[in-house]
């Protein structure tokens, strides 16, 4: 299967409400229409996760961040454009996404990937898409696609083949909190 499959069989299981097991620029998540609310529900059902506790966001570029959260300073859609690093900075006043994705305070957490399939799949869905560790809730973040529990492949909708072969090693991406009040704060560095 060759990667434009990969994005044809992703679109269809999206519009269609489903999850995916895809490759990010960081671990391999499990993936879904982030302004979809049932779609985000299989995965925090999945993942067997509480939804008190958040999930990330991926947009396609910092020009989509004001359609989702408070639009960010000058300052911050700096510090995500020079980031080489994956970074995923935590918003105040998220809208228009799935209500189960926006915590307590009316926070998300949005990263705009270095990763040519992610970036191609956003672009081509024009929506923003869930990105959770594919791991169940508790367990060890996969560092490849072989990490990845049989029961996590077995729960969603479909598996990119992309990058499965990849054996190098992955981390999660850095994480900021842009508060209300304009300071940033780490989370995870």
């Amino acid at each position: 299967m060759n990667y434009s499959e990969d994005i044809e069989n992703c679109l269809r299981v999206l519009k269609d409400g489903g999850i995916i097991l895809y490759p990010t620029d960081t671990i391999w998540g499990i993936g879904c229409d982030a302004t979809n609310e049932a779609a985000v529900k299989k995965i925090y059902e999945l993942k067997q996760r509480a939804e008190s506790k958040s999930m990330i966001v991926l947009l396609a570029d910092e020009k989509e961040i004001g359609h989702y959260a408070k639009s960010p300073s000058a300052e911050i859609t700096m510090l995500l454009h020079e980031s080489t690093a994956p970074l995923t900075i935590v918003f105040p006043r998220a809208r228009d996404l799935a209500a189960n994705l926006i915590s307590a305070d009316n926070s998300i957490a949005l990263r705009i990937p270095h990763d040519d399939f992610c970036i191609g799949l956003l672009r081509i869905f024009k929506r923003p898409l869930v990105s959770t560790s594919a791991n169940i809730s508790g367990a060890a973040s996969p560092r490849n696609f072989n990490d990845i529990s049989f029961e996590i492949k077995k729960g969603v909708d479909y598996i990119v083949q992309h990058r499965q072969n990849d054996k190098s090693l992955s981390s999660p991406s850095r994480i900021l909190k842009w508060t209300e009040d304009e300071k940033l704060i780490v989370i995870r560095e």
